[in-house]
């Protein structure tokens, strides 16, 4: 699959709704920015944990999808995050999934999340196990 018909394929769901947008895709890299918005912060103005998390939850299980055998599927195991800056309301987070490890029956990606000026905002580790 390609980065459009990937992107056609989230559109109708959360990662759609949430509005990511994909920018790179290569069986070890996903790269990705989402605009904080107002709906998806804190009361604070910030971007939500929980929006960190599932934006990305979305970018390693595209790695997955990206490296998964024919008949193949995916799913989120575990996931930990470590939340470290902040990304404000009306800007833009860039997120990077790399693979750690790309195996027969898991993959580890870490995400990245930095706001618009490159400051660290979350890492995520997690494991995707690939189903029949």
């Amino acid at each position: 699959m390609n980065l459009a018909e990937i992107q056609q394929l989230l559109a109708p769901l959360f990662p759609g709704l949430m509005g990511v947008q994909l920018t790179e895709l290569t069986p070890e890299r996903v790269v990705a920015t989402m605009r904080v918005r107002p709906e998806l912060c804190t009361a604070g103005g910030i971007l939500h944990g929980g929006a960190h998390m599932a934006f990305a939850d979305t970018l390693g299980a595209v790695g997955t999808v990206l490296n998964l055998p024919h008949g193949k599927r995916t799913t989120t195991t575990d996931s930990s995050t470590k939340f470290i800056g902040g990304a404000a309301v009306d800007t833009t987070v860039t997120g990077e999934s790399v693979a750690l490890h790309r195996g027969r029956t898991t993959m580890v990606w870490q995400t990245t999340i930095r706001n618009e000026q490159g400051k660290l905002c979350s890492v995520v580790t997690q494991t995707q196990l690939v189903l029949d």
